[in-house]
C-alpha cells in the first residue's frame, strides 16, 4: 500500500536525522505533494531499518501506475530525487553543519557529509552492493577491479555545443544543486555542495553518485571552465590536500582520449582510500638540479609514472611544474613521442596528490593522445585485442590501478564460466565470441577447473588483461628500448 510506503519513508528520514520528528506532519504533506497523492491515512505499524531505495521505488512505481509520471526509469529517478528534496535540509544548513564538524577535524566533517550523501540517496547504496569487486596480484602489486552496474560503457557526459547553451552547462556545474532535471538529463534535487577555496578560486566539494571507492568525492571549479594542466592545477591539488589531508586527489589529463569524460569543466576526483598506485614502489631514483632534496623516482608501474616526495608542498609545486612543462614540449621520435603535430598538442599528464605522514607526494603520469592509421583510437590507448574487456579511455581511475569495467561483463563472464564447464563453443555465442581468443590463451595453463574455482580463474585473468591495457597506455614501454627512452627524458630535466 502507498500509505505504508509513505510512512516508511518518513520513519527512515526521522531515524537518519534528515528531519526532526516535530516536522513530521509538514514533511508528510511535502512528500504527498511531490508524488501528487491527495490523501493519506497513517498506518498504525512502526517501521525501522527501512531500505530507502526500495521504498522510493515503491512510491515511484505507484506514481507511474496512476499516470502521475511516465513509466520510465528516467522519470522515476527524477521523481525519487524530487521526493528527497522535500525531506532533506537546505544547502546552507548542510554547509553550516559541515563547517561545525570541520572545526573538530576534517575527517569528522567528511565522514558526516558522506553519510548524509548516502542517507539522502545522492550516493546510492545499491551501487555498493550490486557492483562486483575483487583484487588481483601482479608484478606491480595488487590491483583493484570492479564491474560497474550503473554507468554505461564509453559514456560521454561532456556536453555538445548545442547542449552547452542549456542550463546547467554540464553535469558538474554548481547549478545542478536542486535542479529538477529534464529529458536526457538527471535531476539534482538531492545534491549538496560544500564551498571551498583553492588557489584563491571558489570551488565546491561533493560526493560522486557512482561510489568507485570509499568516500569518492568530486571537487570542481565554481566557473564552467575547461580542464587545463599547469602550475595552477598542481597548486590546487596540494591545497585540496591541505583542506582534506586524509584524502588523495587526482586530475585527469586535459586532452581528449587520455582525459576523462568531462573536459569542459575543471574538476578533480579523490577519496578516503589507498588505491593501487599509492602502494607502488620506486624502481629508480633521480636527482634534479635545484630540487636535490626532493625524492624523485620512476615507479614500478604499468603506466610511465614519476613520483615526487617532500615535506614542503610549495617546493613540490615548483618541481612538478618543471617536469610537467618539460614533458608538454618533449619529443622523442625513436619511440614515437611527439609533443605536437600540425600545431596540435599531444603531451599531457595525469596527476595524483596525497599526504603520507609528514610528506607530500605527487605522482605524475606521462600521457600522449596521438592517433595513427594503425591505432585510430590512440597510439597510447587500449589496443584492439584488449577491448573485449573495455573500450573506454584509460583515465584517472585506471591510472590509479582501479579498473572500472562495464556492466555487460557480468553476464559475459558468467556465460564464459558456464560454457567452459560444459564444454560449449564460445565462438557460437555473440556475447562470448569476442572473448574466445583470450580464453583459449589462458585455459591450458590450468589443470584443475571446477565450479569451485572457475570464477576466481576468470576474474584473475580479467585482472591480467586489465594490466596489459594499462601497459598499452605507457608512453615509455616496459621493454629495454622504452626504459632507455624514459631515462633520456629524466636526463633532459637537468639540461
Amino acid at each position: 500500500m502507498i500509505d505504508e510506503a509513505i510512512k516508511k519513508l518518513i520513519s527512515y528520514c526521522i531515524e537518519n536525522n534528515l528531519v526532526n520528528i516535530l516536522d513530521k506532519t509538514f514533511i508528510t504533506n511535502r512528500i504527498l505533494e511531490a508524488a501528487e497523492i491527495s490523501s493519506y491515512t497513517e498506518p498504525a505499524e512502526d517501521y525501522t531499518n527501512v531500505d530507502l531505495e526500495e521504498v522510493l521505488s515503491e512510491i515511484s512505481d505507484y506514481a507511474a501506475a496512476h499516470n502521475v509520471i511516465e513509466n520510465t526509469k528516467e522519470a522515476k529517478d527524477r521523481l525519487e530525487t524530487k521526493i528527497m528534496a522535500s525531506v532533506i535540509p537546505m544547502p546552507h544548513e548542510i554547509i553550516d553543519n559541515f563547517k561545525k564538524m570541520y572545526r573538530v577535524t576534517p575527517k569528522r566533517a567528511t565522514s558526516w557529509f558522506f553519510k548524509f550523501s548516502n542517507d539522502s540517496n545522492r550516493v546510492k547504496k545499491s551501487i555498493i552492493t550490486n557492483d562486483i569487486r575483487w583484487a588481483v596480484s601482479s608484478k606491480y602489486g595488487r590491483f583493484d577491479l570492479t564491474i560497474n552496474m550503473t554507468k554505461p560503457e564509453c559514456a560521454n557526459f561532456d556536453p555538445t555545443d548545442e547542449e552547452a547553451v542549456k542550463y546547467p552547462k554540464c553535469l558538474i556545474c554548481a547549478e545542478n544543486e536542486g535542479y529538477a532535471g529534464r529529458e536526457g538529463y538527471p535531476a539534482g534535487h538531492n545534491i549538496r555542495n560544500i564551498p571551498i577555496t583553492v588557489n584563491n578560486e571558489n570551488w565546491f566539494f561533493t560526493y560522486s553518485p557512482y561510489f568507485y571507492f570509499n568516500e569518492h568525492c568530486i571537487a570542481f571549479n565554481s566557473e564552467h571552465k575547461p580542464m587545463e594542466i599547469n602550475k595552477d592545477t598542481i597548486t590546487k591539488l596540494f591545497e585540496f590536500i591541505n583542506i582534506f589531508p586524509h584524502y588523495f586527489v587526482g586530475a585527469n589529463a586535459d586532452l581528449p582520449i587520455i582525459g576523462g569524460g568531462i573536459l569542459s569543466h575543471e574538476h578533480f576526483q579523490g577519496g578516503n582510500q589507498e588505491l593501487a598506485i599509492a602502494r607502488a614502489s620506486v624502481e629508480k631514483y633521480y636527482t634534479l638540479k635545484r630540487f636535490e632534496d626532493v625524492q624523485i623516482g620512476i615507479l614500478n608501474w604499468p603506466v610511465s609514472t614519476i613520483r615526487l616526495r617532500y615535506r614542503d608542498y610549495t617546493k613540490l609545486i615548483k618541481c612538478a611544474d618543471h617536469i610537467v612543462s618539460r614533458w608538454k614540449s618533449y619529443t622523442d621520435e625513436s619511440v614515437n613521442i611527439y609533443d605536437r603535430i600540425g600545431g596540435v598538442s599531444h603531451n599531457s599528464v595525469t596527476l595524483v596528490a596525497r599526504k603520507t605522514g609528514d610528506l607530500y607526494e605527487m605522482d605524475i603520469v606521462l600521457r600522449n593522445n596521438m592517433t595513427t592509421q594503425e591505432f585510430p583510437d590512440g597510439l597510447y590507448h587500449t589496443y584492439p585485442q584488449y577491448q573485449h574487456i573495455k573500450k573506454g579511455n584509460i583515465g584517472l581511475m585506471e591510472v590509479l590501478g582501479l579498473a572500472i569495467l562495464p556492466a555487460r561483463l557480468k553476464e559475459e563472464l558468467d556465460l564464459i564460466a558456464h560454457k567452459i564447464l560444459n564444454g560449449e563453443d564460445l565462438r557460437a555465442d555473440e556475447k562470448t565470441a569476442k572473448h574466445a581468443a583470450w580464453v583459449e590463451s589462458f585455459l591450458l595453463e590450468y589443470d584443475d577447473i571446477s565450479d569451485d574455482n572457475i570464477m576466481e580463474i576468470i576474474q584473475t585473468e580479467t585482472g591480467h588483461e586489465f594490466i596489459k591495457m594499462l601497459e598499452c597506455a605507457a608512453v615509455f614501454k616496459r621493454d629495454e628500448q622504452g626504459q632507455a627512452a624514459f631515462a633520456r627524458f629524466m636526463a633532459s630535466l637537468n639540461s
